[in-house]
């Protein structure tokens, strides 16, 4: 790793400019020094630190303690680029594991300010595996239901980026931060650097949100409030209808209200029923949805809820496993989910098909059943088959009056049984598919107005 670095902000500026004068406690594990030049006998390796520790004024490449950003305490742990590129060696792994063992004693949210080159070539394997210590650390954290949020600031690769970054449960990023597994010098040298960014990363939906530095206590301050940890929460109330739509005489009208470019989709109903969102943004597969919108959000109130709402188009694999990885996450930290279902079915080209549409879906029909905290479900608009029933909460779904829900399209229903486009009509009022049939046929638990 190179002693050098480029002019950036340091550990504990960056500490500092979350926290500001509220001040951070640092900790320190205790002393297990390493043996002359390191585990490998690296000659010079000392010296190296030497430079480095004078350089810097840190021990190590990453310093972590306590902290509070805007009104919430945290384990805060930052990456020193500075001391040897913020690379991964033994004591960093002592370092990464006090942190990560610290919030799990005192159940605090970590918060990981990441700048790194990845592990420690001098320290050879040593410093390779601590990147299991980390997974590990990550992994008790998870289970007992603490939040992980990740700031991956310029650069973040390698074995830090693969563990501590993209780990977390939330990753935001620095504009123009270069993030990505290959560093720099290992990548291929027609590589698109574009797709080792944090705008590229966010694009392949591996980053959530890409801050600016001035907004980045105000966002991490909203996302601590947001994931917890939290006592026990209530179910998240309904939205209220935003149109006046009388209900519809027959299944045709009920198709054409729910059709109707005018009705308020799921902007509107969002923006009506959060005081501050923040989105989580891709499947962390490569792939990303703008059609669902998916993310946490603080109501007036302050009540967190998880929010996965469909925006009317036909729903992508992405989209299902954006949606999946929501209900999960909110579900491990006991926020409860309204989802907001408007869709006309999930998507069913053949770019859908080879991105596995059907193990998507199949994934949010898992997360929906597996959910231990309350999900509830507005039907706002079309409630397209099981594309749209993958995100339905059984037994807690409520529908609008501009809404429908079916087995099938009705134009499609009439093809499959060779009726004439004549007959959709009738074949919509067959289906049964209008909010007051959904009702009595017991899907539907209430019709919001």
């Amino acid at each position: 790793m190179p002693d050098d670095s480029p002019a950036r902000a340091t550990a504990r500026e960056t500490i500092a400019l979350l926290t500001g004068a509220v001040g951070f406690t640092e900790h320190r594990p205790p002393s297990h020094p390493l043996p002359p030049d390191g585990p490998l006998g690296w000659a010079g390796y000392d010296a190296a630190r030497e430079r480095a520790g004078t350089r810097t004024g840190e021990e190590e490449s990453v310093v972590y303690g306590t902290g509070v950003v805007g009104d919430r305490a945290c384990v805060l742990l930052a990456f020193e680029f500075g001391f040897l590129g913020g690379s991964l060696g033994r004591l960093t792994g002592d370092r990464l594991a006090a942190a990560y063992e610290l919030a799990l004693t005192r159940r605090l949210p970590l918060l990981a300010l990441v700048a790194t080159g990845g592990s420690r070539m001098q320290e050879g394997m040593v410093a390779l595996t601590q990147l299991q210590r980390v997974a590990a650390a990550s992994t008790r954290l998870r289970a007992a239901g603490l939040p992980q949020i990740a700031v991956v600031r310029d650069p973040t690769t390698g074995g830090g980026w693969a563990t501590v970054g993209a780990g977390a449960d939330v990753v935001l990023a620095l504009p123009g931060a270069q993030v990505g597994f290959a560093g720099s010098r290992v990548r291929p040298a027609d590589a698109d650097p574009h797709a080792y960014s944090a705008e590229g990363q966010f694009a392949a939906g591996q980053v959530d949100t890409v801050v600016p530095p001035g907004e980045l206590a105000r966002a991490v301050t909203h996302w601590l409030r947001a994931l917890g940890p939290h006592g026990a929460l209530p179910a998240a109330p309904l939205p209220r209808a935003l149109s006046a739509a009388p209900l519809p005489e027959t299944g045709r009208e009920a198709v054409a209200a729910a059709r109707d470019p005018r009705r308020p989709r799921a902007e509107a109903y969002l923006a009506d029923y959060f005081g501050a969102r923040l989105p989580l943004h891709g499947d962390r597969c490569g792939g990303a949805d703008p059609g669902l919108l998916c993310g946490f959000g603080l109501r007036a109130d302050g009540l967190p809820v998880a929010y996965v709402a469909q925006c009317g188009t036909p729903t992508r694999p992405a989209g299902y496993r954006a949606a999946a990885r929501t209900i999960r996450l909110a579900d491990r930290l006991g926020v409860p989910v309204l989802t907001l279902v408007d869709t006309p079915g999930a998507a069913n080209d053949a770019e859908a098909e080879r991105a596995g549409a059907g193990a998507a879906i199949a994934d949010a029909f898992a997360a929906v059943a597996e959910a231990r905290v309350p999900v509830t479900t507005l039907v706002i608009g079309e409630g397209g088959s099981g594309g749209a029933l993958a995100l339905a909460a059984p037994d807690n779904t409520h529908v609008t009056a501009d809404s429908y829900f079916s087995v099938i399209a009705p134009e499609l229903a009439a093809a499959i049984l060779k009726r004439p486009p004549s007959e959709t009509g009738a074949t919509a009022d067959q289906l049964r598919l209008r909010p007051q049939d959904l009702l009595e046929l017991g899907f539907a638990r209430s019709i919001v107005s």
